[in-house]
């Protein structure tokens, strides 16, 4: 699912928003994960998972197009974790 596919499903299912109250939500939505990721929070959302970084160290990379040796920094990086009743659905046989 991409994120116009996502407005389209929450506009169906709530007609009585208009469009652009629901592209806000959305729009506020993700920009409170991402501040509080920014910040060095999490963001958990019962049932559905919990979003994290993870610091990720320096090391050496290689350029694959010529082969030399690159230096890549350490950083943090988004981390996902599926909740408990997420992955029983997505196994549920």
């Amino acid at each position: 699912m991409i994120r116009s596919e996502l407005l389209q499903t929450i506009a169906q299912e709530n007609p009585e928003l208009r469009a652009e109250d629901v592209e806000r939500a959305v729009d506020t939505f993700f920009d409170e994960i991402t501040a509080s990721l920014a910040n060095g929070g999490r963001a958990e959302l019962r049932g559905f998972g919990a979003f994290s970084t993870r610091q990720r160290e320096a090391r050496k990379g290689r350029n694959p197009r010529t082969g030399d040796s690159v230096d890549v920094p350490e950083k943090r990086v988004p981390y996902f974790k599926a909740g408990k009743e997420m992955r029983a659905r997505l196994n549920k046989n």
